[in-house]
């Protein structure tokens, strides 16, 4: 039988690594606009791998302006079934240093102006479940992943996601401290958010690359220093990525999460716009089977 496609998103620098073999490039169109750019296919790990550079390369979208319905949907017509993320991310906390790696598993999303839901049209209507956004058995195969690398690593965590491009005010992340979160970023809870609809299930890796602005005794840091901190944790995380690929045969491929649409489609079949079921085949064809 073949194997199940794996996909990862994050930055640049992924296909460059020893042992990522590279097979064909391909660009998608897809009925929510165009990916981000090119997905790049081969194999990690013995595995195959679907690669996609959240940012486009040379990072040229910014995270307010990524596609990421289009990027999801593109793995969804890739076949792929589990989701990688790599992010980078602020502290929140004093115990998070910069180059830890953490495991997150809850969100708090405070984005305003992006689409992070593939059901946004009248036509067809689905509420899928997102107490629990993050696979738990992804999640919990790369912190195991992190922790064998070497790496610092902290499982479970909030995930405070903001819009951007700008950075918090001191207010907003003294805010954020005092609701709980753990670290803060501007990608992930999108992403989480439309893989759950897509039932794909998704997992990320968050890189710890400077506390936020939240404390005090640090100099103040300017987005040079947070891509220059990133790049230094690029090895730790293709490590984290290859271990955490070869692991994936110890985890079951069917879970939760590759059901999430079952009883959340509330539109009858026979009031579904023809038009929306069309564009939404690949997610929802197997429910209006004749």
């Amino acid at each position: 039988m073949t194997q199940p496609r794996i996909g990862i998103i994050g930055g640049s620098g992924l296909y460059q690594m020893a042992g990522f073999v590279v097979r064909e490039t391909k660009r998608l169109d897809t009925p929510f606009g165009e990916p981000s750019d090119a997905y790049v296919i081969g194999e990690l790990s013995g595995r195959p791998v679907v690669f996609l550079p959240r940012h486009g390369q040379g990072h040229r979208i910014s995270a307010p302006f990524v596609n990421y319905r289009a990027n999801v949907f593109g793995m969804k017509l890739l076949g792929v079934e589990k989701i990688l993320s790599v992010s980078a991310v602020g502290s929140l906390k004093e115990q998070y240093h910069p180059g830890h790696v953490v495991a997150v598993d809850q969100f708090i999303d405070r984005t305003k102006q992006r689409k992070s839901t593939f059901f946004d049209e009248a036509g067809l209507t689905a509420h899928i479940l997102l107490a629990e956004p993050v696979c738990s058995g992804l999640a919990k195969t790369l912190f195991q992943a992190a922790k064998e690398a070497g790496a610092q690593a902290h499982e479970g965590g909030t995930y405070l996601c903001i819009e951007g491009p700008q950075l918090s005010t001191k207010a907003e992340s003294f805010l954020y401290r005092s609701w709980g979160a753990d670290v803060i970023g501007m990608t992930n809870a999108t992403e989480a958010r439309l893989a759950r609809e897509a039932e794909i299930c998704y997992a990320t890796i968050a890189l710890v690359t400077d506390y936020d602005c939240w404390r005090e005794s640090e100099e103040a840091f300017s987005a040079e220093k947070i891509v220059a901190t990133f790049k230094q944790n690029v090895e730790a995380a293709q490590k984290i990525l290859k271990l955490a690929v070869a692991g994936l045969d110890k985890q079951p491929d069917d879970c939760s999460c590759r059901h999430a649409l079952e009883g959340a489609i509330i539109t009858r079949g026979e009031a579904i716009d023809e038009a929306v079921r069309r564009k939404l085949e690949p997610l929802v064809g197997r429910f209006f089977k004749e």
